[in-house]
């Protein structure tokens, strides 16, 4: 098939950079722009980045040479050149908004990583396993805009992509509320030991702005559709703190659930009900949809950050350690991959199923 050109606006920080090395040998994507302040505009996306490319993988052969962009004053140029762009830019909220507005209006789809516009009416916010029914709403969207092609989704906050997933397979039971505490990665503050020595060998307790998505954002994604805009969900609710720990990738989280009285399933139809999930991307067989969404580990001491973390490929959600509890009802600990899973990974299969639900076309 010919693949969508693509574009990484914001493509030298660290999510930035995970959207480029996904990329490389991406059976419907081919990176074609790379964009970025005007610091780095006018350079090899090699030179650009330097000393500071974080993944664990080397630098993509067909990046290298790639002549950075500026993201702001060549944003019709790019919009021309591509078929959608995902962003990852690291500006103010409001600079964010209108820079993703402005290539929306200029007809090019935005899969954005930021969350600027996460609460923006006639945004779809997506995990693709969960709600990829709202992406409906980009018609609503366009209207507004006045765009045939031009969009923006995004995807939900990295905390939250590990106990969502698992919680979700349980409303159905009268889930009414979740108390959760995530031990995040340093890579979700866009950093790694060498550029965050303060970081080694401690933990700090408070990420800003962390636990108020954790709390708020599963409301939209559990949220419907209604008359072109969304009506959040009044449950489960969800109180938690977010904890940076010293880990270069996953976030786990220690989640305790509390059901209606008398609704509480059995501790196996639970994990029957984790390893019967899936959704639309594994319907669809979508390249980046991991088979097994929800991974559960009967071992006392898994899922561990270091051991588990790039189960198929980093998509996955690992849980373990379901018991009962003597406060809720139960207990259990889960991880996901923060910037695959979490960020760029989740977006690159939010544009992959935009594209098998023709929402993103070849310009």
């Amino acid at each position: 098939m010919e693949k969508y050109r693509v574009g990484v606006i914001g493509g030298t920080g660290m999510v930035g950079q995970r959207f480029v090395s996904l990329m490389e040998n991406h059976p419907w994507f081919q990176l074609t722009v790379i964009a970025a302040s005007s610091r780095s505009a006018g350079k090899r996306y090699e030179d650009a980045v330097g000393h500071r490319w974080a993944m664990a993988t080397p630098l993509p052969q067909e990046a290298k040479d790639i002549i950075v962009m500026d993201a702001e004053a060549d944003a019709e140029k790019i919009a021309g050149m591509v078929d959608f762009v995902f962003c990852a830019v690291d500006m103010k909220k409001e600079e964010i908004r209108a820079l993703e507005e402005k290539y929306a209006k200029l007809e090019c789809p935005v899969v954005s990583n930021n969350s600027a516009h996460r609460w923006t009416e006639d945004v779809p916010m997506v995990i693709p396993e969960i709600n990829s029914d709202h992406i409906k709403i980009i018609d609503a969207q366009r209207k507004r805009l006045g765009t045939k092609r031009g969009f923006i989704a995004v995807k939900s906050n990295c905390s939250l992509q590990s106990y969502v997933p698992a919680l979700h397979p349980l409303k159905k039971y009268g889930l009414e509320k979740a108390l959760v505490c995530t031990y995040q990665a340093i890579s979700g503050a866009g950093k790694t030991f060498e550029t965050w020595p303060e970081m080694v060998d401690n933990v700090i307790p408070y990420i800003g702005g962390e636990e108020e998505k954790s709390e708020q954002e599963p409301l939209k994604i559990w949220g419907t559709l209604e008359d072109g805009k969304f009506v959040n969900a009044k449950g489960p609710s969800i109180t938690a703190q977010c904890i940076r720990v010293a880990a270069s990738d996953g976030h786990m989280a220690a989640c305790f659930m509390k059901f209606a009285d008398g609704k509480a399933p059995s501790m196996d139809q639970i994990k029957a009900d984790w390893a019967a999930f899936s959704g639309k991307p594994q319907e669809l067989n979508l390249p980046s949809a991991p088979k097994q969404f929800l991974h559960y580990f009967e071992e006392d001491n898994r899922p561990q950050t270091k051991l588990d973390r790039m189960l198929e490929n980093g998509m996955v959600v690992s849980i373990g350690r379901l018991r009962p509890d003597t406060q809720y009802d139960y207990k259990f600990v889960c991880l996901s991959h923060n910037t695959l899973r979490g960020a760029a990974g989740g977006a690159v299969l939010l544009a992959e199923l935009l594209c098998a639900e023709g929402y993103i076309t070849k310009a």
